[in-house]
């Protein structure tokens, strides 16, 4: 079990993963740029967008007030554990919290965070959902969720545009968030922080899983088998996570098959991980969105 709370001194690294979707994406960044924790960076990992993606980024780059970098890879499918790699190389930050282009963050986001961090522990939030309808109008009428009320949050949840209201919540849990320590379900990497030491141990995640589906549990469970432990942020960290379509899931078959495989045994190291990426550098194809 990990030991008493320590939290970050310095830096703060937030990547964001996105594909192709820049009226998320700047919703996600404006809520960044809202954050009371100044002491981070955002890097956006890119993984194949157009070139509005790269227009949005250069757009929030000043207005967020931190450092921002696109890091960006051709689209050759669904390669979110790839560029995610990516982007740790290029962070500066010994902390490193995983935001997905579509979950907005409330002000006390990295804060939340920074004082939840741990040594040998990674800490998993949780999120609400809202509703095609509502999402459309967020990102239509640029409304500004981050900065409503619980109140208003009550009124949506009455009107079936948010699905929970229990993410929203704050609550001091103590020992009870490391009640589910060595539990690999239910954490995704929507909303994940994890030490860069600890990521450089089991080599990031693990470029080998290609399509949507379990690259995050497959880090997870590397993760506990090195034996960091998960610590629950739900009433702490949640995010407000905008609607989309369901992902192209042809690849989750194989994909359960290789997460399967992992958790038979004790295996650390991802397969093709950060190390890989040292080794090969990006193309020129690779360097940026043409």
């Amino acid at each position: 079990m990990a030991g008493g709370a320590a939290p970050v001194n310095g830096l703060i690294s937030v990547i964001v993963t996105t594909y192709n979707r820049e009226d998320a994406l700047a919703a996600v960044l404006r809520s960044l740029a809202r954050q009371t924790d100044r002491d981070f960076e955002v890097l956006v990992a890119d993984d194949g967008s157009g070139p509005a993606t790269a227009a949005t980024v250069e757009a929030w780059r000043a207005r967020v007030g931190h450092r921002v970098e696109h890091l960006w890879h051709e689209d050759k499918g669904f390669r979110a554990g790839e560029i995610r790699n990516r982007a740790v190389l290029a962070a500066r930050g010994d902390y490193i919290v995983f935001l997905d282009g579509d979950c907005i963050v409330r002000p006390d986001f990295v804060v939340q965070h920074r004082n939840l961090a741990e040594p040998r522990a990674f800490v998993t939030g949780n999120r609400i959902l809202l509703s095609p309808d509502l999402t459309a109008r967020v990102l239509r009428d640029g409304l500004e969720p981050e900065t409503w009320s619980f109140g208003q949050f009550v009124a949506e949840r009455l009107r079936g545009g948010v699905n929970r209201l229990s993410a929203l919540l704050k609550l001091p849990l103590g020992p009870l968030r490391q009640i589910r320590a060595k539990e690999w379900k239910g954490a995704r990497s929507c909303n994940l922080a994890i030490w860069r030491r600890d990521l450089e141990t089991v080599d990031g995640f693990d470029a080998d899983y290609s399509g949507w589906g379990k690259e995050d549990s497959d880090l997870i469970v590397r993760l506990i088998n090195a034996g960091i432990v998960r610590k629950d942020g739900n009433f702490a960290t949640g995010v407000i996570h905008l609607w989309h379509e369901e992902a192209d899931r042809s690849a989750l078959a194989e994909n359960e098959r290789k997460l399967a495989e992992l958790l038979k045994g004790r295996d650390i190291r991802a397969k093709r991980g950060m190390s890989a990426l040292r080794a090969k550098p990006l193309s020129v194809t690779e360097a940026g969105p043409a």
